[in-house]
């Protein structure tokens, strides 16, 4: 049997039943991967930045294809209003109104602190400044969050508009806020920058790309079945022909028939 299974033909059926198996087994894989890949967010076109004044208006809600924008502005904070966002990445943020001069304010997060004795949390100082950031939306409040934590004065939990409009009374307030990257003239004590994503899109799974890793695997297992079938073959094929040489070597060799003696011809009367 073992030298069956190690004889040049079907060697050649197992090195070929192994590479069918391994490469239908990374295309699967590979299909398999694109499939996963197709239900994860996908990134829009960054477009280039504009002033934030074109993408929000007072008094009406910020639209889904401004939410991750790349904005720019310029204003003064107001430095009397700034306020710490608690539970952010394991610190607090920074946010301050900026005047943009039309009468109407936006929040920025001017950055990101480990605690509330960071240097950095000093109010930002007066004069005019120019921005650029990230347009994000108003933050969803939880109202029972907010009734069983007790802040620190001075401190939210979110950044959202219908609170932030009770808090910075007399201030016109344009939906949604800007998280900062870049500000001109830099403060003394600069806090560490937030991190924002550019825009994205949600996806949507290729259930086709599934159903190829699927075949691709079957492929693999169609190759097996083919690799034990030749096999099969191949011992059954053996064992028949030790058979009939065993029932050749058990049978007599017929020897010559026996000569039959002439009968004495008869003389006629």
């Amino acid at each position: 049997m073992l030298r069956i299974l190690f004889s040049a033909r079907v060697v050649v059926l197992h090195l070929l039943a192994v590479g069918a198996l391994v490469v239908c087994g990374l295309l699967g894989r590979w299909q398999l991967g694109v499939f996963e890949d197709s239900g994860r967010p996908h990134s829009l076109l960054d477009p280039a930045p504009v002033a934030v004044t074109t993408l929000t208006t007072p008094g009406k809600h910020l639209t889904a294809d401004a939410v991750s924008r790349r904005v720019t502005a310029e204003g003064t904070f107001d430095a009397s209003k700034q306020l710490l966002v608690a539970e952010r990445d394991g610190g607090l943020w920074l946010l301050s109104p900026l005047d943009l001069g039309d009468g109407t304010s936006i929040p920025v997060v001017r950055g990101w602190v480990a605690t509330a004795g960071d240097p950095a949390v000093t109010a930002p100082a007066g004069g005019r400044v120019a921005l650029s950031g990230r347009l994000q939306a108003s933050e969803a409040t939880d109202s029972v969050q907010r009734r069983t934590r007790q802040l620190p004065p001075g401190q939210v939990l979110t950044v959202s508009s219908a609170e932030l409009i009770n808090l910075w009374r007399g201030t016109k307030l344009r939906d949604g806020f800007v998280v900062a990257s870049t500000q001109s003239p830099a403060p003394e004590v600069a806090a560490r920058p937030v991190s924002v994503p550019p825009p994205t899109e949600p996806g949507g799974l290729t259930w086709r790309n599934l159903a190829y890793a699927a075949q691709w695997w079957i492929f693999g297992l169609f190759a097996v079945f083919m690799w034990w079938h030749f096999v099969r073959d191949a011992l059954r094929d053996r064992a028949r022909e030790r058979d009939a040489a065993d029932t050749a070597d058990a049978d007599p060799v017929p020897g010559p028939e026996p000569e039959t003696p002439a009968l004495p011809a008869r003389t006629a009367p």
